[in-house]
């Protein structure tokens, strides 16, 4: 019998991920899972690969997972002389009429807080009533899809009655200088003003953070006490630390201050994003240029990606490195959006938009032209664009990003055109 241990928490474990395609769709409304032990037996190899791309997925990042190769009777004889873990997945294809009899030797020596899920061949509705009176959590019928275990699971830790987490959007740039910032404090604000949705800003570059001056504010408190002081942190402290820059938009941000160095463990700011979930319906991540575990950890958790690019090789070359460790990063979610910005800058040599995303595969969200009156008169009078000029084409275009990120709609496809040798060009470079 061989086993393969993931310790998610850690980032440990060994084994091959599944190549099967993931619907995203199925998975966008799933909370992340509680933090408990998983032990999975699997008999066949599909289901094997699926408990695999589980074990990858963000939302189960607390969720301790093993997955051995093995039958109920394999699940009895391990647990006879080990504690048995919170849930148990067992995979069978015996008859319905001696299910329950192979399942007997298991309950004698399961925990009874143990939850067990079972995975079996005949979809027999008489069996399933036997299995519930039984005890068994919840019978599936084979084949399964990644999302069906992980609601399944979901189903039995999470509370219905629990209120909803919040969408957090991350916003980071290609390159240092490309306008992310910028880019994320007019989405907040844009998020916050169109949809009435009350909305969380935080600025998560400690040392450099401009989120304070765009929107004029001075706030004695922010996002350094919530890092540095995690014991104290949950819904009321946090909205000590808030600062109202709107109707519906409350800022977290950054000290901009070279007092101290800002070196971050891999989950440093974990807890922070847990307590923002559970109070706003929107946050928005304004993540620096970094990659650092922290960094990492960040992406990796929220539930949509935001990359900004200028149309230079050298953007082209990091947001192609950017969107290959999101894969690994991220593998059964949505690719990252891309906006490319200050497109037209005057003297400026530039890729043509279609040939800088012809090699990434993914289409922009928005291209922004350079405009260095309104993006300046908005920087130093710490306004938005949407309050300069609301009738503008970049207000436009801020809106429509706004829309996108929180799933209200749809990116447009734009025309492609030929690469040329763009590909050959990076692969030199």
């Amino acid at each position: 019998m061989s086993a393969i241990e993931y310790d998610i928490e850690t980032g440990s474990g060994q084994g091959g991920r599944a190549d099967e395609t993931v619907k995203t769709g199925d998975l966008d409304s799933l909370r992340p899972l509680p933090r408990i032990s998983v032990h999975a037996f699997c008999v066949s190899e599909s289901v094997h690969r699926v408990m695999e791309q589980c074990a990858h997925d963000r939302r189960m990042a607390k969720v301790t997972l093993r997955i051995t190769s093995g039958s109920i009777a394999a699940a009895a004889n391990m647990f006879s002389s080990a504690p048995t873990p919170n849930l148990i997945i067992l995979e069978t294809d015996c008859e319905p009429s001696s299910l329950l009899q192979e399942l007997a030797p298991l309950a004698e020596v399961c925990d009874p807080t143990t939850r067990v899920i079972v995975l079996g061949r005949y979809n027999d509705i008489p069996l399933y009533r036997d299995l519930i009176r039984s005890g068994i959590s919840e019978y599936m019928v084979a084949p399964v899809s990644m999302a069906d275990i992980m609601a399944a699971i979901s189903t039995i830790f999470v509370d219905p009655e629990s209120e909803p987490l919040g969408r957090s959007i991350a916003f980071i740039g290609a390159k240092g200088g490309v306008g992310s910032s910028t880019i994320a404090h007019n989405c907040a604000f844009g998020i916050s003003s169109l949809f009435a949705s009350e909305t969380i800003l935080a600025d998560l570059d400690l040392p450099y953070g401009t989120a304070n001056i765009d929107f004029d504010q001075d706030p004695a408190t922010g996002i350094a006490e919530a890092v540095f002081a995690p014991e104290r942190l949950d819904e009321v402290f946090l909205d000590r630390l808030l600062t109202t820059c709107s109707q519906h938009l409350s800022l977290l941000a950054a000290p901009s201050l070279l007092d101290r160095a800002y070196d971050f463990d891999r989950g440093a700011f974990q807890p922070v994003l847990e307590v923002l979930q559970r109070s706003a319906p929107v946050t928005v991540l304004d993540v620096p240029h970094l990659w650092s575990d922290w960094t990492r950890m960040v992406l990796s958790d929220a539930d949509e990606v935001v990359i900004t690019c200028v149309p230079d090789l050298a953007n082209l070359r990091n947001a192609k490195n950017l969107v290959d460790a999101l894969k690994k990063l991220r593998p059964n979610d949505k690719p990252p959006h891309f906006i490319l910005n200050q497109v037209g800058m005057p003297k400026r040599p530039e890729i043509a938009p279609a040939d800088f995303f012809e090699p990434l595969e993914i289409e922009p969200i928005a291209i922004i032209p350079f405009d260095t009156q309104l993006f300046g008169n908005a920087a130093n009078s710490g306004r938005m664009i949407s309050e300069i000029d609301a009738k503008s084409p970049t207000a436009e275009t801020f809106a429509q990003i706004a829309h996108i990120v929180t799933g209200r709609a749809a990116a447009k496809k734009a025309k492609k055109s030929g690469l040329g040798k763009m590909l050959g060009l990076l692969s030199k470079k």
